[in-house]
C-alpha cells in the first residue's frame, strides 16, 4: 500500500520578517513498517541557508534560514511511502513479560536495552501528578502482562476523554487534560506515557499521520487531513508497540510515522525564531492520500 502525504504550514506575518531561522521535522523516516520513497520539499521565500541532518532520535530534521524581508512563509513537504507489512510474530496482549519483569530487564546493566532506558523519565510535558498516578494504577496491578496494561490504558483513554481541538493548546498543562476529561491526540499520547512512567516503564511520543477514509458516497476532501500522534512501549526481545488512544487501534497499515521523542517537543513540526514585531496567522494543510 502506498500513500503520498502533503503537508503544508503557511506562516502570514503582519509586519515584515527581515530574518528567521526553522526547524523542520517533516521528512517521514524508514522504518521496519514503511519505507519513504521520495520527498520533495518547498520553501517560499527561498532560503538563503538549507541543511539536512539527523538528530539524537534519528529523525530527520530540516533546518532553514531566510535573511530577507518577507511577509508570508510557506513550507509544503511531499513525500511517497510505502506501508510494508511487519514480519513479526503474533502479539498476544494477554500472556507474555509482565510489567514488573519488563522493568527489571530493562534497567539490567549492558548494550541491549540501553537506548530505552532515556524514554524512562518524565519531562516537563510528561509531568504526572497524584490523579494521574492513580490513573495509572489501575491498569499496572501485581503480575499483569505489560501489553496487556498498555492495551487496556488506551483503550480507558479513549472511553474516559472527549476528543476536543478547541480545549488545549501546545501551551495546556497535562494536569488540565486530566483534570477536564479533554484533548486531542498529543494530550492523549502524552497523558498514556504519564502513566507509563510513573511505573518505571519505557514509553515514547511517535508522530506521524492517519489516513481519513470519507463517508460512503462522497468524496474525500484535500488537505482536511491532519497531523497525528500516538505511543509505543518497549519489550524486551519484542521491540517497540505502538497504540493509538485517540482511535482505540493499534496503528497499522493507515498510520504513517514521522519520528519519535520523549514528548512532542523533541518532534515538533515547525518551530523557529524570527525578527519581527506583531501577531501572525498560522495555517496548516495535510492530505494523505492513498495511490494504489
Amino acid at each position: 500500500m502506498e500513500y503520498q502525504v502533503t503537508h503544508t504550514t503557511e506562516y502570514e506575518y503582519n509586519n515584515s520578517v527581515s530574518l528567521c531561522h526553522n526547524m523542520a521535522k517533516l521528512l517521514v523516516r524508514n522504518t521496519a513498517t514503511q519505507l519513504c520513497k521520495n520527498t520533495e520539499i518547498e520553501i517560499t521565500p527561498q532560503p538563503d541557508i538549507l541543511r539536512e541532518y539527523e538528530d539524537y532520535f534519528g529523525n530527520k530534521v530540516i533546518y532553514f534560514a531566510i535573511q530577507k524581508e518577507h511577509r508570508r512563509l510557506a513550507v509544503t513537504v511531499k513525500s511517497q511511502v510505502k506501508k510494508i507489512v511487519a514480519d513479526k510474530a503474533e502479539l498476544s496482549f494477554f500472556a507474555g513479560t509482565s510489567w514488573e519483569q519488563v522493568k527489571q530487564q530493562v534497567l539490567e546493566p549492558g548494550e541491549e536495552n540501553f537506548n530505552a532506558r532515556q524514554y524512562i523519565s518524565e519531562t516537563p510535558v510528561t509531568a504526572a501528578n497524584e490523579d494521574i498516578a492513580a490513573y495509572a494504577a489501575q491498569f499496572f496491578t501485581p503480575g499483569r502482562p505489560f501489553l496487556e496494561a498498555a492495551n487496556d490504558l488506551m483503550q480507558q483513554i479513549y472511553l474516559d476523554f472527549e476528543f476536543n481541538p478547541r480545549f488545549t493548546t501546545v501551551a495546556t498543562p497535562l494536569t488540565e487534560v486530566m483534570k477536564f476529561r479533554k484533548g486531542v491526540c498529543q494530550d492523549f499520547a502524552h497523558l498514556a506515557i504519564a502513566c507509563v512512567r510513573t511505573m518505571g516503564l519505557p514509553v515514547r511520543y511517535v508522530s506521524g499521520y492517519l489516513e481519513t477514509v470519507a463517508p460512503i458516497g462522497k468524496p474525500k476532501l484535500t488537505g482536511v487531513d491532519a497531523s497525528h500522534a500516538w505511543f509505543a512501549v518497549y519489550v524486551p526481545q519484542l521491540g517497540w508497540i505502538d497504540f493509538d488512544p485517540t482511535n482505540n487501534m493499534i496503528p497499522g497499515m493507515r498510520h504513517i510515522t514521522i519520528g519519535w521523542g520523549r514528548d512532542y517537543t523533541d518532534i515538533t513540526p515547525l518551530k523557529g525564531v524570527i525578527l519581527s514585531s506583531g501577531h501572525h496567522q498560522l495555517r496548516v494543510l495535510v492530505d494523505v492520500k492513498r495511490l494504489d
